[in-house]
Order: C-alpha cells, then sequence, then structure tokens
C-alpha cells in the first residue's frame, strides 16, 4: 500500500481562489462545487493560503450584521497552510490527516507550485480500492 501515491488520487482541478477576490464570490464558489475549502493561488500558481468554510462563515456572519460585504480573501484566508507533495504516500497523508485534522490538503511541488488537491473522500477511495483489489487475489 506504500506504493500508493498521492498524484494518482488527487483532484487536479479543484476549487481556486485568488488574495482579491471578494469573500461573497469565494463563498459562491465554495457552494457551487460543494467544496469544504481550497487553495489560495498567487499569478504564477503559487500557493499563498488556503481559505475554508468555516473562515468563510465567520466573516458572512460579520457582513450580515454591519450589512457590509467588502472583505477580500486575503483579509481571512490562513497563510500557514499544511501541504503534501505529490509523491506522497497515501498511507502518510492518511495518517497526517488523523494528526492534524484538516479534510483537504494543497497539494504542491518541491517549489511551492500549486498542483492540485487531495481530500479524505480521495483518500478514503484510494486505500478501499486497494483492500478491494487485495481481496480479489
Amino acid at each position: 500500500m506504500e506504493s500508493l501515491k498521492v498524484n494518482d488520487y488527487m483532484n487536479r482541478r479543484p476549487v481556486t481562489f485568488t488574495t482579491e477576490m471578494p469573500v461573497a464570490e469565494a463563498v459562491e464558489r465554495l457552494l457551487g462545487g460543494r467544496h469544504t475549502g481550497g487553495a489560495v493561488i498567487d499569478i504564477k500558481n503559487k500557493l499563498v493560503g488556503f481559505l475554508s468554510e468555516q473562515d468563510c462563515i465567520e466573516q458572512m456572519i460579520e457582513s450580515s450584521y454591519y450589512r457590509e460585504q467588502v472583505a477580500r480573501v486575503k483579509d481571512i484566508m490562513r497563510t500557514e497552510v499544511l501541504s503534501v507533495k505529490s509523491y506522497d504516500s497515501i498511507l502518510e497523508v492518511a495518517q497526517k490527516m488523523l494528526a492534524e485534522k484538516p479534510k483537504i490538503y494543497p497539494v504542491v511541488d518541491d517549489d511551492g507550485y500549486f498542483l492540485g488537491c487531495i481530500s479524505r473522500a480521495d483518500v478514503l477511495y484510494a486505500i478501499d480500492v486497494q483492500l478491494r483489489d487485495g481481496y480479489k487475489r
């Protein structure tokens, strides 16, 4: 099972955001794709942050209270982002998810460029496929 790599199961076209995007637009992207969060990338496709539903809920409550929607993604995103590499083992990522609790990890190359995301569901699917294949043998 160590041969299972993130590269084989990651989402290569996940939802992404820019730092200047209004939070309301980011929320629409999350809702439209039924995502729980996504990577914030710069113009060169480098990972600069992460935005989750939880980050947005707090801002949306504040916006509704003050009747303002002027916040940008850069105002509420997390800049300390836990990420994984495409060559990481699915099992290592699964153990990391158990210890650190993020539901989604951005996948980056060695230079920090964004490649995609891997979610708990992706990891669970990879392990399930491997287990089912093992039972068939």
